[in-house]
């Protein structure tokens, strides 16, 4: 007796396996993966969806909610498994697992934990999926894009930091509530590190080209009266305030990765602030990772944009580049 599926399907041609042209894999399935997650499943980026993490319940538990939603998306496979053979073949790997920071834990203390997770997962991406590009969103993420580079062995295009992505998006939002604007009308920069010490480059602040400094010679210094230089402050301040209220960050990390996935996938060529190898550039010495304007591609990072900064934006981002390699020079990798 025939099965329903005999009985109404007819082959046409013979099964082959077919090759995903572009799977994405999220490593981590805690808040800010799934975040991720769904961001690029609604964005309708990718053909094909894997999960990764070592808490095999929850992992099961993510994938099997999301392929409910099946009906509402259009990326027809999502899987999910503790065993890195499921990413095999992606085109692009979003890297959020990590140690969280304990209290009264040393910043060093937390990397080095960090390092000893990349050790495991970085292998294992490059193992089964030797082209991919690895985006890496785990904090802090400037020092962990530098590990998984060193643990890659990937040129620097391959190994991208999310970096001031996020930052500089904020900045934009609270740019155009300042100005009652959209943000997309509202351009602003933020560079450096992605975190306490990141550089807003007021020089180039504008919006319809007009430079705002221009209009306010006085922006971002303690001379200025509409005090723009607390807009950054809330930038640096803001994902504390979102962990104290809620206990993580997840919904725009999340939207900002998608916005990358897109860029790469679709092979946009737009300019990114991304953490990048910065060595030899803006007189930065050491192999330190920090953002700055980046061309991103379907090569991963194609370009980087020559910034024209003022002497004391040039010498915030050494600053940030000491401290990172202050602590990066004594990790053991």
């Amino acid at each position: 007796m025939a099965t329903v599926k005999e009985q109404l399907i007819e082959h046409v041609m013979k099964d082959e396996a077919s090759i995903p042209r572009s799977k994405v894999t999220v490593v981590g399935v805690g808040a800010v993966g799934m975040a991720c997650a769904i961001s690029i499943l609604t964005k309708e980026l990718t053909d094909e969806l894997a999960l990764v993490d070592v808490i095999e319940d929850k992992l099961k538990g993510e994938m099997m909610d999301l392929q409910h939603g099946g009906l509402f998306l259009r990326t027809p496979k999502i899987v999910a498994d503790k065993d890195y053979s499921c990413t095999a073949n992606s085109k692009l790997v979003v890297v959020t697992a990590g140690a969280r920071q304990q209290e009264g834990e040393s910043r060093l203390n937390l990397v080095q934990r960090n390092v000893n997770i990349f050790k495991f997962i970085i292998p294992n991406i490059v193992k089964y999926s030797p082209n991919c590009i690895i985006l890496v969103v785990s904090n802090p993420v400037d020092i962990l894009t530098y590990v998984a580079w060193k643990l890659s062995g990937f040129p620097r295009n391959r190994v991208i930091g999310s970096g001031c992505n996020l930052d500089s998006a904020r900045f934009r939002y609270l740019m155009g509530e300042k100005l009652n604007l959209h943000p997309s009308s509202c351009h602003g920069w933020v560079i450096g590190e992605h975190g306490d010490s990141s550089v807003p480059v007021w020089s180039g602040v504008n919006v319809a080209g007009v430079s705002l400094k221009n209009l306010n010679p006085d922006m971002g210094t303690d001379k200025d009266k509409e005090n723009w230089k607390a807009v950054h402050k809330q930038v640096v301040e803001s994902a504390y305030e979102v962990i104290k209220l809620k206990g993580y960050t997840s919904w725009a990390i999340g939207m900002s990765v998608a916005d990358l996935v897109e860029t790469i996938l679709k092979n946009l060529r737009k300019v990114h602030p991304v953490s990048t190898m910065v060595q030899g550039m803006h007189g930065v010495k050491d192999e330190v990772f920090l953002s700055v304007p980046c061309v991103l591609s379907s090569s991963g990072l194609s370009d980087v944009v020559k910034m024209t900064l003022k002497s004391d934006e040039e010498e915030q981002l050494r600053k940030s580049a000491d401290t990172l390699w202050g602590i990066q020079k004594e990790l053991k990798l």
